[in-house]
């Protein structure tokens, strides 16, 4: 008799090899047997007409804080994510000193647009060190397992204090006692270290992350501590630039300690990623371990009258709202006059700096789209507001106005900033038969008010194996394993992944033909009342995490079976496609 008995789904098991039709047993949390099962179970789901794959594996999330009061930890976990790894980007809140909480905060909140009053009423701290930090995260319960690095930013502001903050140079001795500390974070069950190189990531007062211009010396002297502690990946948000430099420093630290090295790369112009993946290629061509982190479609900005962005924030009517309740901002919208004077402003108010950001924010309309219930990540050039407005002999700016009124003024407008340079997708297709990439940058849990690329997951199947119709798909075994086995592997997690006897039990029933992303939309359920993008799916029909259900069509059960993951974990297996 088996815990719980999948019948009679098509199995694609994470490995990348064909799908097949049987079932799954699991007992004690753990894949029991994968075939045709005559036992019985105490608990049976037929999967008839069902894909059964392993639970998704997202390592690039930031729930750092979150993590402390959420067991939840929505909206990855209503994409089928069973594992997230979270502290990316050199930012995280261990170590901390009792008297840089604030800064803490505050630094998170402006490199990831979470509301810094949502942390400081949510972070109960009680940690100062990094495995204290873990001790805490260990003791709550649940939907899924999480991993963490350890973040340069705190690491740097707990050696240096405010030298590391304004990134002065490390002296000898503040490299060691870095090194030691990420040394120590990694023995106690960090799966990493991160840190941030690109001048986009900044704090709420506008100072980039501490280790954004760290010299070699200090990430090589960070690299052998890694070395030293038997495992970890080397995670880095980088803006490649000069990308020479950055790609010596990165096969520096990966050969000479002899770690992975994971790097952010997102397409800003055309094909500047085919000449990043050549030096990834050479470096690795040298005994260096370097992978690319990609995204599955355009990294930008979904804007809203109530979100942190939107076309008209510049505008000087704009500033007469701005700082209203809702209620008073939504009756001056809805005002005639008040419409026409906000439209006749400029499109930027004078004295504002004008660059090429904020050009495509608040006039970019051939590159702003709109997203509705059926919402499209590869739209066309058509589609755009530009085009739009030309057609029906409108201004775009009124066009823009008019989908941010629908549904109450939960309209949205889709930006892609970068990943979407040439108007598709047809890259990021390449990328996925790249061996040195990894399906990443989700963000999860991040970017609160501007970003919802946590249902990534969904976004593999729905687009790249179902829907796709500008360019060539991706078999659906393919999808799968480059989120799941994948990248489990990628950070040494080889005790799930894939369906397997002996792996736990983590595992999606998903109807494919049913499976769908809902519209995005904002809602104010942070502490203090704190807002966040949110997206959810239908077409999950469960969501197992150790043998246990833990949503049945996209509602929780309330079972809390994740725990918090120690170090790597099982033995490296031998996959059908890596």
């Amino acid at each position: 008799m088996h815990d719980l008995i999948i019948r009679n789904g098509t199995i694609v098991d994470g490995t990348g090899a064909a799908a097949f039709k049987g079932d799954v047993a699991i007992d004690n949390g753990v894949i029991s047997a994968v075939g045709q099962i005559a036992a019985q179970g105490r608990e049976e789901i037929d999967a008839s007409g069902l894909i059964v794959t392993p639970g998704f594996v997202d390592i690039h999330t930031h729930y750092d804080g979150q993590a402390t009061w959420d067991a939840e930890l929505a909206p990855s976990s209503w994409h089928g994510v069973t594992t997230v790894v979270m502290g990316n980007c050199g930012v995280g809140f261990a170590p901390a000193r009792p008297d840089k909480h604030d800064w803490l905060i505050n630094l998170m909140e402006g490199v990831e647009d979470i509301p810094g009053s949502a942390l400081a009423e949510g972070l109960s701290w009680g940690w100062e060190t990094f495995p204290e930090y873990l001790d805490v995260l260990e003791k709550m319960p649940r939907t899924v397992d999480v991993g963490t690095h350890v973040p340069h930013g705190a690491v740097r502001a707990y050696v240096m204090g405010e030298r590391g903050a304004r990134n002065e140079a490390a002296t000898p001795d503040d490299i060691a006692a870095m090194a030691q500390i990420v040394e120590d974070g990694l023995k106690a069950g960090a799966l990493g270290f991160s840190t941030s190189r690109t001048v986009l990531h900044r704090a709420k007062d506008g100072e980039v992350v501490p280790g954004t211009y760290a010299g070699r010396d200090e990430l090589v002297g960070i690299g052998e501590a890694i070395r030293r502690a038997g495992h970890g990946v080397f995670e880095t948000a980088s803006d490649l630039a000069p990308d020479a430099k950055e790609f010596e420093w990165m096969e520096a630290v990966s050969r000479e300690a002899g770690i992975k090295v994971s790097f952010g790369m997102l397409q800003a112009a055309g094909d500047d990623w085919r000449h990043h993946m050549s030096r990834v290629e050479a470096a690795n061509d040298r005994g260096a371990r370097i992978t690319a982190q990609i995204a599955l479609r355009g990294t930008g900005l979904l804007l809203n009258w109530r979100g942190t962005a939107h076309p008209f924030l510049a505008r000087a009517s704009w500033y007469e709202i701005a700082h209203k309740p809702w209620s008073e901002q939504w009756a001056a919208l809805n005002d005639p006059a008040f419409k026409a004077k906000l439209l006749a402003d400029p499109a930027i108010a004078p004295g504002l700096p004008v660059n090429a950001l904020s050009k495509k924010l608040f006039e970019g309309w051939h590159t702003q789209y709109a997203i509705g219930d059926d919402p499209d990540y590869e739209p066309a050039p058509e589609d755009s507001i530009a085009a739009r407005a030309a057609r029906e002999g409108r201004d775009p700016a009124e066009l823009a106005y008019e989908i941010m009124m629908e549904d109450e003024g939960r309209g949205f407008i889709y930006l892609p900033i970068l990943n979407f340079a040439d108007g598709h997708l047809d890259h990021v297709g390449e990328l996925l038969g790249h061996p040195s990439t990894v399906v990443s940058l989700s963000d999860g849990g991040a970017h609160c008010g501007t970003i919802c690329d946590a249902a990534s997951t969904t976004f593999m199947l729905t687009h790249w194996v179902r829907d796709r119709a500008r360019g060539a798909r991706i078999p659906l075994e393919q999808a799968i394993h480059r989120q799941t086995a994948h990248t489990a592997a990628a950070y040494g997690l080889n005790d799930r992944g894939a369906l397997k006897p002996g792996l736990i039990g983590d595992v999606n029933l998903i109807d494919l033909e049913r499976l769908h992303l809902e519209k995005p939309y904002l809602a104010f359920d942070l502490p203090a009342g704190g807002k966040r993008l949110l997206q959810k799916a239908r077409g999950y029909v469960a969501t197992i995490k150790s043998g246990k259900v833990t949503f049945r069509d996209g509602v929780a059960t309330g079972e809390r079976p994740g725990v918090l993951i120690r170090g790597p974990q099982g033995v490296p297996m031998q996959m059908a496609a890596e």
